[in-house]
């Protein structure tokens, strides 16, 4: 398959955004709510699956599209295809704060596994597809599951991701052990899999979860500080129960919420 070449620009730093320049006829897709803003003369257009399969006929299509259920997407894609005459632009942004990934899958041999809500947008004709696990034991213990997806083609294609990123260039044999939520994606021939921590006061004590990921090289993993699950379950720790909250206004609690200034929200 040959992806279709695009240009683009990241911007931002916390809160990012990429901008992607297409060239007349050239197009990019996305998934549903990335979509940010765009030029005159660039056509929208919803399509089943990623739309890489176009000549595979309506059962091929349906196929395609139908395996982005099983990773927890849309049976949808949006395409965005430039019908001027000169160069356009249209941007994406990354649903929470962290960073965007620019993925050249030909510097990767044509594959790069992420997970499955991390992909965001990518050139046209890159395929957008699931990658099962063969292991029982990560499918069971990865925090992710059998299915990741799997990012395969020739051209750009982008990821996002919480936090801070790192990039880990693993040589062969090896190993980096990582939480599981942490994990953005890596390339074809890294070995995943799970390993018990072990011991019974990490287990019981040690707040860190029960496994962890290791990965082995050769190959280049991607890891993220902040997994959005993690943002989310602090988030949801903070919530107020009952009508009381943490007291957080002073350090005398409900009394000292009083004495705070703005306690209109």
């Amino acid at each position: 398959m040959n992806a279709q070449e695009i240009d683009y620009v990241i911007y931002g730093e916390e809160m990012q955004y990429v901008e992607i320049e297409l060239d007349p006829q050239e197009a990019v897709v996305a998934e549903a709510g990335s979509f940010m803003m765009m030029d005159s003369d660039i056509k929208m257009d919803t399509i089943f699956g990623d739309g890489s399969n176009q000549d595979t006929g309506v059962l091929g299509k349906l196929f395609s599209a139908g395996k982005r259920l099983l990773t927890g997407e849309s049976l949808f894609m949006t395409a965005f295809l430039n019908i001027g005459h000169g160069k356009k632009q249209v941007s994406f942004a990354s649903p929470y704060p962290g960073k965007i990934i620019p993925i050249d899958l030909s510097e990767f041999q044509g594959k790069f596994i992420c997970q499955k809500d991390a992909f965001l947008c990518a050139a046209k004709g890159v395929s957008v597809g699931i990658e099962f696990s063969k292991r029982l034991g990560r499918g069971l213990f990865g925090g992710e599951g059998f299915i990741m997806q799997k990012l395969e083609g020739d051209g750009m294609a982008f990821v996002h991701a919480g936090g801070t990123t790192a990039k880990k260039v693993l040589g062969p044999g090896e190993t980096l052990k990582v939480d599981t939520g942490c994990i953005i994606g890596f390339t074809k021939d890294v070995d995943y899999d799970i390993e018990f921590i072990g011991g019974i006061k990490n287990t019981i004590f040690g707040g860190e979860g029960l496994f962890y990921a290791t990965l082995r090289g050769p190959g280049t993993v991607y890891i993220q500080s902040l997994p959005f699950s993690r943002l989310a379950g602090r988030v949801l720790a903070s919530i107020p129960r009952g009508g009381k909250d943490k007291g957080e206004g002073s350090i005398l609690g409900g009394l000292g919420d009083l004495l705070d200034g703005d306690n209109r929200f």
